[in-house]
């Protein structure tokens, strides 16, 4: 946890209630330990989507197609979603096949750094949720679909708030990822490409502006 529990407990208190199949795929994941996008998160990604209005949503990283579902739902663009895990592939398939906005959701299944060299885009929004150490290996492709003007949305930047500290400080095995984020974030923090901003919403989230 980034900022205060009790601070966060109050702020998702106040939250609108989720339709009753993303509840439902909520509590799924909390009782089967999918990682999904925390309540916190989740409110700030729809304040997002519904002040850019995108038509063309791009997501890399599906899992059981809850933030799929959740940008779909307010919203009317189409959502193109990436996975490639089996596992979360076979409740996705199911969870986006039974979804009221469904019609809206086009799951895409293999690895995203090989499917993406044969998309076309443009894309004017973007939420990365994936494979924390391949941030940096999917930022050119993503660059390449995404429109001038287009929001790029990546999660769990800031790792616990472990990111702040020396990657000495975690342990052996997270390292790399450590060093890896740390990388992808300055990137798009000082490349002239991009306008943007780290805010410490849910796991840290990162939000560009493509200029």
């Amino acid at each position: 946890m980034i900022t205060d529990p009790g601070v966060n407990e109050y702020i998702n208190s106040l939250s609108a209630d989720l339709p009753e199949y993303l509840d439902r795929l909520e509590v799924y994941a909390e009782e089967h330990h999918v990682p999904i996008i925390r309540k916190e998160a989740q409110n700030l990604l729809c304040f997002l989507i519904r002040e850019k209005k995108p038509s063309n949503i791009l997501e890399i990283g599906t899992a059981i197609g809850f933030s799929a579902q959740l940008m779909a739902s307010v919203s009317d663009a189409h959502v193109t979603t990436i996975e490639k895990v089996e596992m979360r592939l076979k409740e996705a398939r199911k969870n986006i096949a039974q979804s009221p906005v469904g019609d809206r959701i086009t799951l895409v299944e293999g690895d995203a750094l090989k499917v993406l060299e044969d998309f076309k885009g443009p894309f004017d929004f973007v939420f990365l949720d994936a494979a924390k150490g391949q941030y940096l290996n999917f930022l050119p492709h993503i660059m390449r679909l995404m429109e001038k003007g287009a929001l790029l949305v990546t999660d769990n930047v800031l790792q616990e708030g472990s990111l702040a500290g020396s990657k000495f400080a975690v342990e052996r095995r997270d390292r790399t990822i450590h060093m890896r984020m740390r990388e992808f974030l300055y990137h798009i923090t000082h490349t002239d490409e991009l306008d943007t901003v780290i805010l410490p919403v849910g796991d840290g989230m990162a939000l560009s502006r493509k200029l």
